[in-house]
């Protein structure tokens, strides 16, 4: 999907408000209009993926992702595997706050995992956020007590306190 005629449809909209202006005025929207350019193919972004996950939410089987090609966003429609579990009858306090909207998050991984990643999101048929997305909820819904403390301090995990010398 081309966003430029987009852009460009607004930029005429306002030079078409500033036509009876001074030319001082005519040239700072101008500018502005130059300025606000990588703003606003970024809120189309944002209106363009959430429309996919609405659209997404009120499907069964297919999942709808916004991606970017060359700077341009393309729609991907994925079917959802018949192998993926079916979400519980009744919806819980969770999923009611799941349906309030979607969040971003950035997520930093090594370069491997982001490999891996890749990979099963691939052979699942599913984009690497819609992976993501199923895992996290799987995870969630795993039975069980979550995983206790660790034994040795890893990444991410401080020990404070005073030595004797």
């Amino acid at each position: 999907m081309e966003l430029s005629s987009y852009v460009e449809s607004l930029r005429g909209e306002l030079a078409a408000l500033t036509r009876f202006a001074s030319e001082d005025v005519a040239r700072v929207a101008g500018m502005l209009a130059e300025a606000l350019d990588s703003s606003v193919r970024l809120t189309l972004l944002d209106v363009l993926s959430a429309a996919a996950a609405e659209i997404t939410t009120r499907l069964d089987d297919v999942v709808i992702d916004v991606r970017l090609t060359a700077g341009e966003p393309e729609f991907v429609v994925t079917a959802v595997p018949a192998h993926q579990p079916e979400p519980p009858a009744g919806p819980g306090p969770e999923s009611q706050a799941d349906d309030a909207g979607t969040a971003r998050i950035t997520l930093r991984l090594s370069e491997s995992l982001k490999a891996r990643v890749e990979s099963e999101a691939s052979a699942a048929g599913l984009s690497v956020n819609a992976w993501l997305a199923h895992a996290a909820i799987r995870a969630l819904e795993q039975p069980g007590p979550p995983s206790g403390p660790r034994s040795r301090l890893g990444l991410g995990q401080r020990l404070t306190g005073y030595a004797r010398s």
